[in-house]
């Protein structure tokens, strides 16, 4: 890489936002995960630190856009930068064919804030679209944070290892988070106990009745679990 002034240089911080706009998914994680797969290769400064260029930006936008809007694997996405860096031609990413219509985003850049439970990811897919490696994922799996059907793990799963992507930032590892888990446990107990005479019932649609019931009450549950975390952190930090 040719040596850039210092000024034009940028921290891992800096290129988030300038990405974040258009990659709303994107996250600290995902790009150190896009380096470590030898994608990227920013400078680094005397004291370890990432320093990105303005090149680092434009390749992180096609590595991006090459996943989110053409479905692209890391592998080939490689391939195509390699041979973009020794000056082949490679056809824009507008000519290459997209993967079919009905292709859910969730196999690259799900909205996590409204997974697709019916989406099948495959182990590689779900590493790329988390932006984590195979031992995170591991441990996740390990304290039985994220599972999976056979060889396939469905849209939630992907929202769950973004977040616990995500939370790694501030140092909340893996194992830290089976209390979460745990917490969640219960609370589909709960409802399930709620739910069950409505599902002993013979008449048509009670089964429906009861997965809507099962839905409201979760959502009930989620707003009661964030105004009482509130609280307590109000508590606990307001002097």
């Amino acid at each position: 890489m040719n040596a850039q002034p210092a000024r034009a240089l940028m921290t891992i911080g800096d290129v988030l936002g300038l990405l974040s706009a258009d990659f709303p998914d994107v996250t600290i994680s995902k790009i150190r995960f896009l380096e470590s797969e030898g994608l990227i290769e920013p400078q680094r400064s005397p004291a370890g630190y990432r320093k990105f260029c303005d090149a680092d930006v434009e390749r992180l936008r096609y590595i991006l856009t090459a996943q989110r809007d053409h479905y692209l694997p890391l592998r080939v996405i490689k391939q195509h930068l390699e041979a973009r860096d020794r000056g082949e031609n490679v056809p824009p990413l507008e000519s290459v064919r997209r993967g079919p219509a009905q292709r859910p985003r969730t196999l690259v850049a799900a909205d996590a804030e409204a997974p697709d439970p019916a989406v099948r990811l495959t182990r590689r897919q779900l590493l790329d679209g988390a932006g984590i490696d195979a031992e995170t994922l591991d441990r996740l799996e390990e304290y039985g944070l994220v599972t999976r059907a056979g060889r396939h793990y469905d849209g939630e799963a992907l929202t769950i290892a973004r977040t616990a992507a995500a939370l790694a930032e501030f140092g909340v590892e893996a194992r830290n988070l089976r209390a979460l888990k745990a917490a969640a446990d219960r609370q589909v107990g709960l409802i399930e106990q709620v739910v069950a005479p409505r599902l002993r019932r013979r008449s048509p649609g009670a089964h429906e009745e009861a997965a809507e019931t099962a839905r409201e009450i979760a959502a009930l549950s989620v707003r009661l679990h964030t105004a009482l975390l509130a609280t307590g952190l109000r508590e606990s930090l307001d002097p």
